[in-house]
């Protein structure tokens, strides 16, 4: 996979590219990139928590 080709929604209904040129790009509409690659940060990490904790659900069943 390509990085310059990962795109993610934004909240705005615009899509960021990872990698892409941001010179042509405004203050305000890069403010609001880091907006919306803040949100998605978060989200991943959220459901890294999700999985680590029901990995450790697992592990203790398997464990007794």
């Amino acid at each position: 996979m390509d990085w310059d080709d990962v795109r993610q929604p934004s909240s705005s209904g615009q899509q960021v590219i990872v990698g892409e040129t941001l010179e042509r790009h405004s203050v305000d509409e890069l403010q609001q990139r880091i907006k919306t690659l803040e949100g998605e940060i978060e989200r991943v990490r959220q459901e890294l928590e999700t999985k680590r904790q029901h990995e450790a659900r697992a592990a203790s069943v398997f464990k007794t």
